[in-house]
């Protein structure tokens, strides 16, 4: 999961050699078994720019690494989390398939995940969300489950039941769904991320 905002950039104030732009993007992504495509592009005054979110339409971006894909491997215990998951369900009135299914395309069921941007646990909650939400450990599989159940059914409230709006600002925030005039931005990343955690939603609805 991404930030609110999900702008995620870092600013170098001089020119650099590419050598040092992908050290500096390999640093930003080794961070996590969690990755996402980097960008790259320098603005008018000279300035390099590097982003996972490349949201300035303006801006000539140039890909310098590739996400490295997920593989879910089959050996994965995906019912381990199933009393959490039903409970926070039951709470927060969701499926419990689509709570799994969100759990899927961002941890993969690992409560250890970070990503590179800093989101945390199974349902990879943002330090700073995860505070909104009173998750004190992000790390711990039931408090983490709960705050992102709690934070999918105020974005399903949000968006008046449209799942496809509440899972693209679930990856890349309220204010990127509201930029676009709340439709999915326009994000390959975010794009695919709600095409896939409705995959995983139908595969788990018909378990």
């Amino acid at each position: 999961m991404r930030t609110l905002s999900n702008i995620h950039s870092i600013n170098i104030k001089y020119r650099l050699l590419s050598a040092v732009i992908f050290a500096a993007a390999f640093t930003f992504m080794a961070v996590s078994s969690v990755d996402a495509d980097i960008y790259k592009y320098e603005d008018n005054e000279g300035v390099l720019h590097l982003t996972n979110v490349p949201s300035d339409h303006n801006a000539k971006y140039v890909m310098i690494l590739r996400e490295k894909r997920i593989l879910f491997r089959p050996n994965i215990d995906t019912k381990k989390y199933d009393y959490l998951i039903h409970q926070a369900a039951d709470k927060f009135k969701l499926d419990s398939a689509l709570i799994k299914a969100v759990i899927k395309a961002e941890s993969n069921f690992n409560h250890k995940a970070v990503s590179p941007v800093g989101a945390q646990g199974l349902m990879q909650l943002m330090p700073a969300t995860a505070a909104d939400l009173k998750v004190k450990d992000s790390f711990h599989p039931e408090k983490n489950i709960e705050g992102g159940a709690r934070y999918l059914r105020y974005l399903l409230n949000i968006y008046k039941g449209n799942l496809d709006l509440a899972l693209a600002a679930y990856n890349a925030g309220e204010r990127a769904v509201a930029k676009y005039h709340n439709n999915i931005p326009p994000y390959k990343e975010t794009q695919n991320y709600v095409r896939r955690v409705k995959s995983f939603y139908e595969s788990f609805r018909n378990e």
